[in-house]
């Protein structure tokens, strides 16, 4: 059997693939402390499951609309009026399964063979996989732990070229936890100015996981506005990632071009998990933002013991759950069995030996870092990062 030579092109998450590696060695007795993945370890919120209740008993059970319900696109634009002081029209909103797929959707309605789009390092995995997908090229815009992992205007006005057709990037960022401020975006925009071809993906899925204070959108910016796509949704900030639901807000061409896709891969998404959304978005805040305190509690205790391991480069982080430091201090080094070469066997010496699964930082360009998630309890953090300590102490 020949398959699609569309495989090819792309790699399997190592997000995934670390998950993955994690699971069979749980499945043979062995205590592994996952440090890998990008999930918040709460629970939905009471008053969000209840509303997903009640829309089953109220038999909310049919297809759904291709952009979603009305009131749950209503209920979009209502939280980008209060949280971020944005004017979007229902029109303007695609809901879709999860937030990925409105990556995917946007990419698709947007690059053709050979654009390039510009991405600044480190980026989370899938960004650059579903630009090899559409057959775009991607340039990626090297940035540095020194400079808080975030790109400049000079940076930026030196990737473009006639073939750029998008821009994107995360603040919060996965894996950085960078957060661009107000005045950053500000120099960004002036170059985007220049450039009314470009469109922007703007995935803000870490909104509420943000340490430095108010989230800061590059939509808010009117002169760029239209060439900006937002990419949201409610894994991270209302712990649903396994209700699947996130959604754009664009302007009414690329919405529209969203809409077509997504009605030839999966129509509507989850008529109960809309229901749900509408409570989230329109609710009680509350329990987001204690998710966040206790973010904040994890990330205090993970840089002190990240902190204390000798070699590592650590920049704190200013949103997301995730600390990436350089390890290549460790590159080399070996225990008398084994070498560590690179990031990718770092990562493997630490799930084989530590029993702690991490993700290296190849799969978010940043090939001399490993991303270590604190989406886990004080205890398992603190229990993991003893481990980490002593297999490393091993390394000579």
């Amino acid at each position: 059997m020949e398959l699609s030579s569309l495989l090819n092109r792309f790699s399997e998450p190592e997000t995934l693939k670390m998950a993955k590696l994690g699971r069979e060695l749980r499945a043979q007795g062995i205590d592994v402390i996952d440090l890998s993945l990008g999930e918040p370890d709460f629970d939905t919120p009471q008053h969000i499951k209840d509303a997903a209740i009640k829309a089953i008993n109220d038999n909310w059970s049919h297809y759904t609309p291709v952009p979603g319900f009305l009131d749950l696109r209503e209920a979009v634009c209502t939280k980008l009026k209060r949280d971020n002081g944005l004017d979007y029209k229902p029109e303007h909103i695609v809901v879709s399964t999860g937030a990925k797929q409105s990556l995917a959707n946007s990419i698709l309605a947007l690059v053709d063979e050979e654009d390039e789009v510009i991405i600044p390092t480190p980026y989370w995995v899938t960004y650059s996989e579903l630009v090899k997908i559409a057959r775009g090229k991607v340039i990626e815009i090297r940035t540095t732990v020194e400079n808080k992992f975030k790109t400049t205007a000079e940076e930026l006005e030196a990737a473009i070229t006639p073939k750029t057709k998008v821009f994107m990037f995360s603040s919060p960022c996965n894996p950085s936890g960078a957060v661009y401020s107000k005045d950053e975006l500000a120099a960004l925009v002036k170059v985007f100015e220049k450039h009314p071809e470009i469109t922007i993906l703007s995935d803000e899925i870490y909104e509420y996981i943000n340490f430095m204070g108010k989230h800061e959108s590059i939509a808010q910016f009117d002169s760029i506005k239209d060439q900006v796509v937002i990419i949201n949704g409610l894994s991270k900030g209302f712990a649903m990632t396994g209700w699947r639901l996130g959604y754009i807000a664009a302007n009414s061409t690329i919405s529209k071009a969203c809409e077509k896709l997504q009605g030839q891969f999966t129509s509507g998404t989850c008529s109960i998990a809309q229901k749900a959304a509408v409570a989230a978005l329109t609710g009680d805040l509350r329990p987001s933002l204690e998710m966040t305190e206790e973010f904040t509690r994890r990330r205090t205790k993970t840089l002190e013991l990240v902190n204390a391991i000798p070699g590592f480069k650590c920049f704190a982080p200013e949103g997301a759950f995730y600390v990436f430091p350089d390890v290549s201090y460790y590159f080399g080094k070996s225990n008398g069995t084994e070498t560590i070469k690179n990031a990718a066997d770092f990562s493997m010496y630490l799930l084989n030996t530590a029993h702690v699964s991490s993700v290296m930082g190849d799969a978010f360009g940043e090939p001399s870092c490993v991303r270590f998630s604190f989406a886990n309890s004080m205890t398992n953090i603190e229990k993991a990062w003893a481990r980490i300590a002593d297999a490393l102490s091993k390394l000579s």
